[in-house]
């Protein structure tokens, strides 16, 4: 590797190979190739003939672009850009090279956008199945961390203030839930995508009614046909140049909502980790500080979150882009749509494997979250202490004030003087209550305060997450390893 130039850390640090290749030149050029033959062989089967009424395009042609399909001149490529200064008329003339008797056929009719936008289009959807893929592994990881913990009672925060109990799986679960969210999104915008298809320079198929001899009935087809030849289902019906770089923007819009749910989730780990009660993977020879090397610093849940950033900015590029376009087409979205998509996805795939990789390796304390809990629970069990006096003859007005009075005291020992909570011990010596510290302290059982979470938690991944997961069973079992 060469260290005297920039290398881009989404390639080096983060993403994984696999969408790597996806976003590679290797990926777009043989890409190039197949929509190539696919408008070869659609003129063929449309009957296209030259001016003598001849076959315009013959088998042998297709079988020589076929041979070359896979095997890309890239040098010849390079040095033909160098002269004419145009990417996709230098790969027509390095294709021709390896295919003397089908130079003339290929790309004919076509604009650039026919192997620029229609690849892109490929690619994305690629590049979005990966990212699919990914989501269903986390989601399936989370489901067994969430039924493994579905009773682990722990306090709850709303504000980050102490909050009703909820349980360690019921949380999970909300991580889960804007996860399905952002999957039936994607699942979406994948059956959605089409094809430009072709459609020449502004986007009226003119160049194909010239070469059909004004026959509007056979061009018709020829999107249809490609489409079909590439594996998807239609083109857009009309198109100027281009594809409407809307559909950029929705997709990035959708990586953004994956993001959004990887960095709440990173931000719930990096608290929870402060709180010493669950922590992301630490590794034997990890290092967490330079200096202070007692520390285990959360640093793949801070990756999730810085790389979330970025891709939630990101998504704000296909959208300006879109928004100004000019008439059929301008050429001002090209170099962005370089950048920006492929690091969306870049950034995405690393995300994922990033979080699968900390949800893989999940260390819950639960004597740190009972110890939390008991502390906090004494002012919550409140209510529960006073209806059981009240139950025993006690008044409930003098109870309720009581009650007030030591909790206001309990609580000034506990944050002016930094003693621990005795708000069961006042309560239990004041006779009023006519209750011990023991039938207290059954009350405070942390399984009573946290209403139907173990239930919800089971509930929802058995009748919501299951079946889906059950669909896709054939691509779970995934790892993945980070990089650093």
């Amino acid at each position: 590797m060469s260290n005297d130039k920039y290398v881009s850390p989404l390639c080096e640090r983060y993403a994984s190979k696999e969408m790597q290749y996806i976003f590679s030149p290797d990926m777009k050029f043989k890409t190039w190739r197949k929509l190539w033959i696919a408008l070869a062989e659609t003129e063929k089967e449309l009957g296209l003939k030259d001016s003598d009424g001849n076959p315009r395009i013959t088998d042998e042609q297709i079988e020589e672009l076929k041979k070359y399909a896979e095997d890309i001149n890239y040098e010849v490529a390079k040095e033909r850009e160098k002269k004419v200064r145009h990417d996709v008329m230098s790969h027509v003339y390095a294709y021709g090279q390896q295919c003397p008797k089908a130079a003339g056929i290929i790309h004919l009719g076509a604009t650039s956008c026919y192997v620029g936008d229609n690849t892109d289009i490929i690619v994305m959807t690629e590049a979005m199945k990966l990212v699919h893929i990914k989501l269903l592994n986390v989601i399936d990881r989370l489901s067994d961390f969430a039924m493994e913990y579905r009773e682990l009672p722990t306090l709850a925060f709303t504000h980050f203030q102490p909050a009703q109990p909820t349980t360690v799986g019921k949380r999970a679960t909300l991580w889960i839930q804007e996860l399905l969210i952002d999957l039936a999104d994607l699942e979406y915008m994948i059956g959605q995508q089409k094809l430009l298809g072709s459609k020449g320079t502004t986007g009226t198929q003119a160049s194909f009614l010239e070469l059909f001899g004004g026959d509007h009935e056979t061009v018709r087809k020829i999107d249809g046909k490609i489409a079909e030849k590439m594996g998807f289902s239609e083109c857009y019906p009309v198109s100027g140049q281009t594809y409407s770089r809307k559909v950029d923007t929705r997709i990035l819009n959708v990586l953004s909502g994956i993001a959004q749910s990887a960095h709440k989730f990173s931000n719930d780990i990096r608290l929870l980790q402060h709180l010493k009660e669950v922590e992301e993977p630490f590794e034997k020879n990890q290092i967490g500080s330079s200096a202070m090397a007692y520390k285990r610093n959360p640093m793949r849940s801070e990756r999730i979150a810085s790389l979330a950033n970025y891709v939630m900015v990101d998504a704000l590029n296909p959208a300006i882009t879109a928004a100004t376009q000019w008439f059929e087409r301008t050429l001002d979205d090209s170099a962005n749509k370089r950048i920006s998509i492929p690091e969306a996805f870049l950034a995405v795939d690393g995300i994922l494997d990033l979080y699968l990789n900390v949800v893989s390796g999940l260390v819950v304390y639960d004597k740190v979250i009972y110890q939390r809990f008991m502390k906090e629970i004494p002012f919550m069990a409140t209510e529960n202490i006073m209806m059981d006096a009240v139950k025993a003859g006690g008044d409930r007005q003098l109870l309720h004030e009581k009650i007030r009075q030591y909790s206001m005291e309990a609580g000034a020992v506990v944050k002016q003087q930094g003693g621990e909570n005795d708000l069961v011990d006042r309560i239990a010596n004041d006779s009023d209550f006519n209750m011990d510290k023991e039938q207290i302290e059954e009350l405070l059982k942390p399984i009573n305060f946290v209403g139907r979470a173990p239930e919800q938690t089971k509930e929802f991944i058995d009748e919501v997450v299951r079946p889906i997961l059950d669909r896709n069973k054939d691509v779970l079992g995934r790892n993945a390893e980070i990089n650093v």
